[in-house]
């Protein structure tokens, strides 16, 4: 597993399949590229999956400080730039990675062949933001391990937990995640506002919802679908994780909905 060294920070990333068209995965925060195995192994046989550690996240550099969301859509384009894909992606990403794959989509229109978007994180309302700065703040101060059960209550609920080994992996993920990159990410999250780049969208969307997502529940996801033009929704009997919890549903919704708006277009340099 390869590291590359852009926008001069350290990422560590990692791709496979051998198709032609590639999807470019953004993890959740507390992620790693790993979070995206049990889906990969659906996508693989199709498609040439890239995925990496955000910055500060997993393996990747952790430099103290803040994180803007332009810089981790930033290093997207220059990933694809120091690995000569040219062709426009599909991007796909959850949560906060949901959040970066949207301002990558709007802001390099022409590298996105279509966008994908599982319990996207766009914004807290006002009275919500301080609270989030205090949990940032908590992190920082006794990390994850006072939080994390009343966390995954809301994520990974018990109704999702039928592979109670795949839950306690999840969990131990969790707890070894680097709390100050958690904590930069949330404060990032305390002030985001994407309302312009959710109008800009041009590409096929798909926006997907967990039933059992405490987080982000389908109603409120719909509310951001309904802000990008054209865009579809499904609501999958998952939770906050999908591409962990559930990655055969996650793997279908995907297929179908590239299968259907990603068509062999010379334009896009797809085909077979």
């Amino acid at each position: 597993m390869p590291w590359i060294e852009i926008n001069d920070t350290i990422l560590r990333y990692r791709k496979d399949g051998t198709g032609r068209r590639t999807l470019l995965l953004v993890h959740e925060m507390g992620g790693t590229l790993e979070s995206w195995d049990f889906l990969v192994e659906h996508l693989q046989d199709d498609f040439a999956v890239l995925r990496f550690d955000m910055r500060g996240c997993g393996l990747s550099e952790w430099k103290p400080g803040g994180i803007a969301i332009a810089d981790l859509s930033g290093d997207i384009a220059a990933l694809l730039d120091a690995l000569a894909i040219d062709m426009p992606c599909a991007v796909i990403g959850c949560a906060v990675g949901a959040a970066v794959a949207i301002h990558f989509a709007a802001h390099h229109a022409d590298r996105t062949a279509a966008l994908v978007a599982m319990a996207p994180s766009v914004g807290l309302p006002p009275e919500r933001r301080a609270g989030a700065h205090a949990r940032a703040a908590q992190l920082e101060s006794e990390g994850s391990r006072p939080s994390v059960d009343e966390q995954l209550a809301k994520t990974y609920p018990n109704v999702l937990r039928r592979d109670i080994e795949r839950f306690e992996e999840i969990r131990r993920r969790r707890l070894a995640a680097n709390p100050f990159s958690s904590a930069a990410l949330g404060r990032m999250l305390a002030e985001l506002d994407l309302t312009e780049e959710l109008a800009r969208i041009a590409c096929p969307t798909l926006v997907l919802a967990g039933r059992h997502d405490a987080v982000r529940n389908p109603e409120g996801v719909a509310e951001t679908a309904r802000l990008i033009r054209g865009a579809e929704m499904n609501v999958l009997e998952s939770g906050h994780f999908m591409p962990l919890q559930t990655p055969d549903l996650v793997a279908t919704a995907i297929a179908d909905f590239l299968a259907a708006n990603w068509l062999p277009d010379a334009t896009q340099g797809v085909g077979a």
